[in-house]
């Protein structure tokens, strides 16, 4: 993954806090009566990061878009698995990240993280990547917002290249898998890392459309779900799947573990966690219901692009 091609961190820093203020703005445009609670800090070898939660319960039952820079002198183990090269060498890292925990079981949560990193940054041949990615956690399935999703997705990559989507996805499906329950997160959408191979100014721009296509692709599928009447059968089970969210997180994602790795700040990092969670005991739906619908159509890996709605 060695590059010699020069990147520039501080366009990478300016270009990620307008994405943040432009999220956050089309945040409020969703849930008009909400804001959000600024938290600025500082991280112990330098850098820092702010920190936006919504304020109050509202369409959005938690909410949260982080801006970080952290750097250190010797790369955590997280971030470095797999580069052997680059194994304990000192770096800098910024990227934007969110979750957004709807209130209505009918509106899916949402995750987002846009990364660059910078290894060995003082050397005469620093190694950078990019990465990142979105994916959608339904917990009540729509096939119209599953295509619009994946659709949105698609006209993001297909100007860096026509297998980009295909390829991102099926990495996407395979990342946001829960191994101890043999299912998937969500319906998945885009992940990828270690993009450099193009250099510098290709790279960067592909971050920048898949970064500023995430409110293209949720806005509209919340807006649809975000007043639909429920009852408390769907809040139940709303919570009940918000618990293969935690676990995922946890057990499993390399942010979470970078973040807590490399000395990160716990409360930015843990803001990813829906406020309540309900873990019933050997809990199976009923064949046919909607919750079985879930499992039996929704969380099963799909073409989404080719299903008639």
């Amino acid at each position: 993954m060695e590059t010699h091609d020069k990147s520039d961190l501080n366009r990478v820093i300016t270009y990620l806090k307008s994405l943040q203020n432009g999220i956050c703005s089309g945040l409020l445009d969703i849930d008009r009566d909400n804001d959000f609670i600024e938290d600025t800090w500082t991280h112990d070898n330098g850098g820092g990061g702010i920190s936006r939660v919504l304020k109050s319960a509202g369409v959005f039952e938690k909410g949260g878009v982080n801006f970080s820079h952290v750097k250190d002198e010797r790369l955590p183990a997280s971030a470095s698995a797999g580069r052997g090269e680059i194994g304990g060498k000192p770096f800098e890292a910024t990227g934007v990240s969110l979750v957004l925990h709807p209130a209505n079981p009918y509106a899916p949560t949402c995750h987002m993280n846009v990364r660059f990193f910078v290894a060995d940054p003082k050397s005469d041949n620093p190694i950078w990547w990019f990465g990142g990615g979105y994916d959608l956690t339904p917990y009540y399935g729509f096939v119209e917002d599953c295509k619009h999703w994946h659709q949105t997705a698609k006209i993001a990559c297909d100007p860096f290249g026509p297998q980009l989507y295909n390829e991102y996805k099926q990495w996407c499906d395979k990342y946001f898998f829960l191994k101890h329950r043999n299912e998937p997160r969500g319906i998945g959408g885009l992940f990828f890392d270690d993009v450099n191979a193009q250099g510098f100014e290709h790279s960067f721009a592909f971050m920048q459309t898949v970064g500023d296509s995430l409110m293209p692709a949720y806005q509209p599928i919340v807006e649809r779900r975000k007043n639909m009447m429920f009852s408390e059968r769907e809040r139940n089970f709303q919570c009940y799947r918000r618990g293969r969210y935690v676990e995922f997180n946890l057990v499993y994602d390399r942010g979470t573990i970078f973040g807590l790795q490399s000395g990160g700040r716990t409360e930015s990092i843990l803001m990813s966690m829906p406020p309540e969670v309900h873990w019933t005991y050997n809990w199976s739906p009923e064949s046919g219901s909607p919750e079985y619908r879930l499992y039996d159509y929704f969380l099963q890996p799909r073409d989404w692009l080719a299903v008639s709605e």
